[in-house]
Parts: structure tokens; C-alpha cells; sequence
């Protein structure tokens, strides 16, 4: 009886121990709240007051030998789950990243990383159809960033299927996308934080289980590519850059797009720590297929291009410790890709927000 009694104690000590060591570690919690007026021509406005509140969980910890391991949870206004990283930083291996977030990962962290002040030209109230490049980074994905060596560093990514779903535990998308297979992101980052940063990337998605040929689309090709450039400059309290992105579609059918490509530029100017000014332009363009039937094999030659948008901003920021000033004006050309009935689109945005 003595030596079971002490099996069982040395059995509930260790258990013990495993949950002490389980639950070791931080959760830290940060929150914004955002309250803004808007007003954009040519179309209603009807109540310009507009919020948004939104919440971060962070908890971290540390295994044996110094490696750290941290999960991310974000939660977009009304309590609405938006997105989760769980990261393991090794000592020499680089970082691992389970990601469920939206671009997070891969070429999808590169979508427009041009300077401003405040937002991106395409996010500034008017709404467009621009289609921008995310590789796997919309679906569920593992990933791997190299240490970083001289400020550089390399990024695989991968979805065993690049359909857009995000997964909960224990679930899985099924027949989201029948269109799209495996897909693979590979990002090179020359010089990230420092004067001169370059960054170039590419991603390709297996397309070979095409089933949608009823839907008047056929599978022309067996991958689905998208890649990105940028180079951006830092000249003390001055920043500028530009790039170029771009998406093949393999299928075609009579009016299919077949095509998107993005340009980006923007300068930013930091007047000081608090004061930030920025313009920044975008240019989106649309190719479609003109071929005469969705059984019709094409190679290339029969595309035309469809149309094109493109938008400017200039933005001002100012920050009072926790409390930021914004304002952003805009213009766009040609929202919805179609020059028949779209007159330009003005928007102006007034925005305070608070951190927490």
C-alpha cells in the first residue's frame, strides 16, 4: 500500500508539474477605438459617424534553451473573430508561423506596403473593386521565415489547399473551392527596416482539380500565379517606394478576367514624432478574355484589356501619446473597372483614435 500511495503521489506531483509548466508564460491584452466622419461625392452619405472598437490577445512563453513561443488572437469591432498566429522563434532556425489570418503570411504581408500616413489609397471609404495579391496567405497556412542575416531573410508559406478558408480546430474547408489545390508562397526581403529595403515575391497554386467547366470556365493552365516587387527608401526623416504586383488566372471563358496587376507609389514625411504627411497614388488594371465560347482554347493572343482605375491620397497623422489625429482625402477614377456611368469619387476622413 506504501509503495502504491507513493506511485500515485509521484504520479500527481508530475501531473501538477505538467500543468504548472503548461499555463507559464504572459497574456497581454491591447485595444483600439476608432471614431471617424466621413463624406464621399457622387454617391449617398446619408450618416457620416462611424466606429470601430477592436481588441488583442498576445500570450507568450519560453521553452528550454531560450526559444520563445507566442500566439496572437484579433478581434475587429463587435467581438468579431479576424485573425490567429501561433509562432515558435527558435534560436537558429528561424520562425515558425501557423497563421489563420487574413494576408498575413507569404506574399499576402506585401500586398501594399507603401509609405503613408494613415491607410492605404484603396481603403479610404470608396469603394472599388480592386483585386489585390495574397497568395496563401487567405487560407489556413504554415509557415517559415529564415534568421535574419544583414537584414535580409527568406519566406516559405504553404496551404496543403489555397481555397480561402480559414479553419477552426478540428474542422476542415472541404469543397470550399474546388477550383484550387495546393499553393506555395516564397518571399525574398533584402534589407527590411534599414535606408534601403527590397522585396520581391511569388506564389503558385495548384489548379489541376478544376471542376467548374458547367460555370463556363475552362482550365487553360495548371497553376494559379501571383508575384510582388517593391523597393522602398529612408533618407532620415523621408520615405519612399513603389511596386508592382500581378495575378494570371488559368481559366478562360468569353469575358473571364484573366488578368489583375497593381502599381503603388507614395512618399511619407515624418515632421517630427508626432506629425506625419503623406501622398501616395494606386493603379489597378483588369485584362479579359475575348475569346467567342467557354470551349474555346486560346493562347494568349486573344486577350484585350478591360479597364483600369486609379486613386490618390493625401493623409496627415498626429499623435497625442495614446490619441491620434487622422485625416485622409481621396480621389478615384473608374471605381468598378467600367468608364460608362462612373464620374470620380471624392472621399474625406476625419478619424480619432485611442489606444489602449
Amino acid at each position: 500500500m506504501n509503495k502504491i500511495s507513493k506511485i500515485g503521489m509521484s504520479a500527481l506531483c508530475g501531473s501538477l508539474a505538467a500543468i504548472s509548466a503548461a499555463s507559464a508564460g504572459t497574456l497581454d491584452v491591447t485595444g483600439t477605438a476608432e471614431a471617424t466622419w466621413t463624406s464621399v461625392s457622387n454617391g449617398v452619405t446619408g450618416n457620416p459617424i462611424g466606429m470601430n472598437t477592436g481588441l488583442t490577445f498576445k500570450g507568450s512563453g519560453e521553452l528550454d534553451g531560450g526559444q520563445t513561443f507566442s500566439v496572437t488572437i484579433a478581434q475587429t469591432d463587435k467581438l468579431a473573430y479576424s485573425s490567429a498566429n501561433i509562432t515558435l522563434n527558435t534560436n537558429s532556425l528561424g520562425t515558425f508561423v501557423l497563421s489563420s489570418a487574413e494576408g498575413g503570411q507569404g506574399i499576402g504581408g506585401y500586398d501594399d506596403n507603401m509609405p503613408r500616413a494613415w491607410e492605404e489609397v484603396w481603403d479610404t471609404a470608396i469603394a472599388t473593386n480592386a483585386n489585390f495579391q495574397k497568395g496563401v496567405g487567405s487560407s489556413t497556412n504554415i509557415s517559415w521565415k529564415s534568421p535574419v542575416v544583414l537584414g535580409s531573410s527568406i519566406q516559405i508559406a504553404y496551404a496543403p489547399d489555397n481555397d480561402g478558408a480559414q479553419n477552426d480546430n478540428k474542422a476542415v474547408s472541404g469543397s470550399a473551392s474546388d477550383a484550387f489545390g495546393a499553393g506555395w508562397d516564397v518571399v525574398l526581403d533584402f534589407g527590411a527596416g534599414r535606408p534601403v529595403n527590397f522585396f520581391l515575391g511569388g506564389s503558385r497554386t495548384d489548379q489541376t482539380d478544376y471542376k467548374k467547366s458547367d460555370q463556363g470556365l475552362q482550365n487553360t493552365r495548371d497553376v494559379h500565379e501571383e508575384a510582388v516587387v517593391g523597393l522602398q527608401f529612408s533618407f532620415g526623416p523621408l520615405q519612399a517606394g513603389g511596386q508592382i504586383s500581378a495575378e494570371r488566372l488559368a481559366t478562360q471563358s468569353k469575358d473571364a478576367t484573366e488578368y489583375y496587376g497593381n502599381t503603388s507609389w507614395g512618399v511619407a514625411f515624418n515632421v517630427s514624432d508626432d506629425l506625419s504627411i503623406s501622398y501616395s497614388e494606386a493603379k489597378h488594371l483588369q485584362t479579359k478574355s475575348k475569346v467567342s465560347s467557354a470551349t474555346t482554347s486560346g493562347d494568349g493572343s486573344a486577350l484585350t484589356p478591360k479597364s483600369w482605375m486609379r486613386g490618390d491620397s493625401i493623409q496627415v497623422a498626429y499623435t497625442i501619446g495614446g490619441v491620434a489625429l487622422k485625416y485622409a482625402q481621396t480621389k478615384y477614377d473608374n471605381t468598378g473597372f467600367s468608364f460608362v456611368g462612373q464620374a470620380p469619387k471624392e472621399s474625406r476622413i476625419v478619424a480619432v483614435s485611442l489606444a489602449f
